[in-house]
């Protein structure tokens, strides 16, 4: 009689990696109006009122504020389109991305 051999079966999962995630940074200037850095910071980051105005005041004090953190592609678009709408009404609003540690 042949002797026949099983092998376990053993499933292996990929690990997959999360995402790693990016702070869009509101920078401070001193010429943008407080009112036009509220009025898109709600719009492009659908902040409340006063969300957005506690942003605006701490980048104004500290130089610069986190304003929410996303992925890498979420996060460039977000600030790209924020930075624009400045651009656009001819003020040097300015939002940066960078990796979260």
């Amino acid at each position: 009689m042949p002797e026949i051999t099983t092998k376990p079966r053993t499933s292996t999962k990929p690990k997959v990696e999360r995402p790693k995630l990016y702070k869009v940074i509101l920078v401070n200037d001193d010429f943008t109006p407080r009112e036009f850095v509220v009025t898109v910071l709600k719009a492009e980051f659908k902040l409340s009122e006063d969300q957005a105005h506690r942003i605006m005041i701490t980048a104004h004090r500290r130089g610069d504020c986190v304003v929410a953190v996303f992925t890498r592609d979420v996060a460039e678009t977000k600030a790209a389109r924020a930075t624009d709408a400045g651009k656009a009404k001819g003020y040097p609003l300015m939002f940066t991305t960078e990796p979260e540690e």
